[in-house]
């Protein structure tokens, strides 16, 4: 009896064991399965990334040099007063518009006047005097024929007459300064322009010499000049081949992204300074609606040179890897290829390349930071021009 109950117990304990082993295994079989079936999943599914892309273009441009500069007056003209005297009217209202002749003050005529009645009069008597020595003069010819008048007599008639025609013009000059002097109590814009404030107002008394005091000041509107200095390479290559030839440029203010006003290049300076490697040149600018002032900052941008074909890409597309520069082409297959280029100079908010990519070529312009060489993309075309406009 006791050898039965072993071999049930002994039965029993082999079952445990079978059934223990199975369901380790039948486990093990559940958990494995499902892991590995994802691996291979994210192995043959690689992960696309959307970017946009734009297709690399080839345009026709003139070169560009951007410097900076300062706006000038063409005519800027310090209002001095030219007699002393007391300021008797200010006739202009502090910045406004003036034309050439306009009065601007007044000084006191009346000292000026009286003036050119004294020279009016000196000239009246001196006219008197020569008529009357010329008559003299006259009979004294005819006594002279007849040998009725001494030679002495004779000459001091002729002497007298020409004394009488130099007063004449003595006088007359002396009223012409009087004239002048007149003339210039009022004070008149010597050019056409913007006014500044007067310096000096009713009341106050005024001379003349080197300390003659400031009145007011004048600067011209339109056109108006900026004034920059450019480097040795840009005289040699757009300057100093033809100074007749007509450069055009392009100005843009410190609130401005772009360029908003054309002109051409009106001077350039006659020596080149050394210590900086730069000659100074003066463009003229039209301005009409009076916009720019003297003094402004300008950004100006130089042309010159022959048209040529160029590729153009935006600089949102360009990456730098250390001191290289690069961008992404997307090949046939739809994967981004690294591509290292060089770099022109900005025309029109984008980017000339000067190596490295040909016209057609597709580039990743955004969405380049989170796409690595050989990444599969999922491209998403956008206009160059458009991926190349400053952000609003």
């Amino acid at each position: 009896m006791f050898t039965n109950r072993k071999r049930v117990v002994g039965a029993l304990g082999a079952l445990f064991v079978v059934g223990t082993v199975a369901g380790i295994g039948f486990s093990h079989g559940r958990d494995s399965s499902p892991v590995s079936a994802a691996q291979a999943a994210e192995t043959a599914a690689p992960t696309v990334i959307e970017v946009d892309v734009a297709t690399v273009l080839s345009q026709t441009i003139t070169d560009w040099q951007s410097y900076s500069g300062r706006l000038e007056a063409v005519d800027h003209v310090d209002v001095r007063p030219l007699v002393p005297g007391t300021i008797v009217a200010v006739h202009f209202k502090d910045g406004a518009l003036v034309k050439k002749g306009d009065p601007l003050f007044t000084i006191d005529p009346r000292p000026y006047v009286a003036e050119v009645d004294r020279a009016a009069a000196q000239l009246s008597a001196a006219q008197a005097r020569a008529t009357y020595t010329s008559t003299d003069a006259a009979r004294a010819d005819r006594l002279l024929a007849d040998n009725a008048i001494a030679k002495r007599d004779y000459d001091e008639k002729q002497n007298a007459t020409r004394e009488a025609a130099a007063g004449v013009k003595a006088a007359q000059a002396a009223l012409e300064a009087a004239q002048v002097n007149l003339s210039y109590t009022t004070v008149t814009a010597p050019v056409s322009g913007r006014v500044s404030r007067a310096e000096l107002t009713v009341g106050n008394v005024v001379s003349t010499g080197p300390n003659a005091p400031l009145l007011t000041t004048l600067v011209s509107v339109s056109p108006i000049y900026a004034s920059f200095d450019v480097d040795e390479q840009t005289y040699l290559q757009y300057l100093g081949r033809d100074r007749n030839a007509t450069v055009p440029v392009s100005l843009g203010l410190a609130n401005e992204d772009g360029y908003s006003r054309k002109g051409t290049i009106t001077s350039v300076d006659n020596r080149l300074d050394t210590s900086s490697g730069t000659i100074r040149v003066r463009a003229s600018i039209d301005n009409t609606d009076g916009a720019l002032v003297p003094g402004l900052y300008a950004r100006v941008k130089v042309g010159g040179g022959e048209a040529h074909p160029a590729i153009l890409i935006s600089d949102a597309a360009v990456g730098t890897d250390q001191a290289k520069k690069y961008v992404l082409v997307v090949d046939a297959a739809g994967k981004a290829q690294y591509r290292e280029v060089q770099l022109g100079s900005l025309h029109d908010n984008l980017r000339v390349v000067t190596s490295g990519l040909k016209a057609g070529e597709r580039i990743v312009v955004s969405g380049t930071q989170r796409t690595r060489p050989n990444d599969t993309v999922r491209a998403n075309m956008v206009k160059m021009t458009d991926a190349a406009k400053p952000a609003a």
